[in-house]
């Protein structure tokens, strides 16, 4: 896969303050993906993981609570007319958001595949909508509960849209019936997306509080139990503990979808595992750079 689309977006001329982490997006995917057959999904995977970062970015570092609340409105309407109501440097932003997916569209159409992408843009506006809830939060000060960080924090963490987002490549396993299962929130989702977002919170919980952002859920917890930071995050892991006992139990049960794409949830949460293990592996990419140099350059002994 070749990142010349990247290129062609050209978003970092317009918007400087978003990451730029194409090659270990793909990375991530092909952890997720890494069957022959399922070179589109890796394609539509990477591409969402991009977008949905550079969302991520506006979101919680750069926009204003006037112009997300703008952007939010827009993505609700999935209409190019809205991106009139946007400031200037949304534009781009909303713009790539519309076109990768009429790429999408036209990507199933060649393959004769079933057409899901609809269910990605349904993604899309739901993540979109707790981002402002997190907005609210940030311009009131308020802390959350646990139980509240977690209902709102388990779609931000992006593990329903990205799971989404590789059921949408994977052909015609991936049914309607498919993205209805994952629509009704089922146990191994719930787990895998708790593993990416505690996790998550435990390594960024220092960025986070350098940069004023939302209360992490290691923050919600002490305010909310009256604990200390360690004491915290050691009560954090437990529930990382618990989410795999869950996902464990889920594998060993029958579904009412195909088993291939069960397994894309155990690979989220395998990756999960490698890109936080010791840092934030995503803010901080050098964390990954011998995994994606002996994965794609390093030949392999025989």
């Amino acid at each position: 896969m070749g990142f010349s689309w990247w290129k062609e977006w050209d978003l970092r001329a317009h918007i400087p303050h978003v990451r730029d982490r194409a090659v270990e997006c793909f990375f991530y995917s092909t952890a997720v993906c890494f069957e022959p057959q399922y070179s589109l999904a890796r394609s539509v995977l990477t591409k969402t993981m991009i977008m949905i970062s550079v969302l991520d970015d506006t979101y919680d570092a750069y926009g204003t609570y006037e112009e997300l609340k703008c952007f939010t409105n827009a993505v609700q309407r999935w209409n190019m007319n809205a991106i009139d109501q946007l400031p200037k440097y949304m534009k781009p932003i909303y713009k790539a958001l519309l076109n990768v997916h009429d790429e999408f569209y036209q990507e199933m159409a060649k393959k004769e595949i079933n057409n899901s992408v609809q269910y990605l843009e349904e993604a899309y506006k739901e993540i979109v909508l707790c981002y402002d809830v997190e907005t609210e939060w940030l311009k009131k000060g308020y802390v959350q509960t646990m139980e509240e960080h977690l209902a709102n924090a388990l779609v931000t963490c992006t593990s329903p849209l990205l799971t989404t987002a590789a059921f949408v490549g994977m052909g015609e396993i991936a049914t309607p019936e498919a993205f209805q299962w994952l629509q009704s929130q089922p146990q191994i989702l719930m787990a895998c997306s708790t593993i990416f977002r505690v996790i998550n919170d435990i390594q960024s919980c220092k960025t986070e509080e350098e940069r004023g952002h939302v209360t992490t859920g290691v923050e919600c917890y002490m305010m909310q139990h009256g604990v200390s930071k360690s004491e915290a995050i050691r009560e954090l892991f437990k529930i990382i503990e618990n989410a795999w006992i869950d996902i464990n139990e889920e594998m060993m049960r029958p579904t009412m979808i195909s088993r291939e794409l069960v397994i894309r949830l155990l690979n989220f949460a395998c990756l999960y595992g490698v890109v936080y293990k010791y840092n934030d592996g995503y803010t901080q990419p050098e964390c990954a750079k011998d995994s994606i140099i002996a994965l794609y350059e390093d030949s392999i002994p025989i």
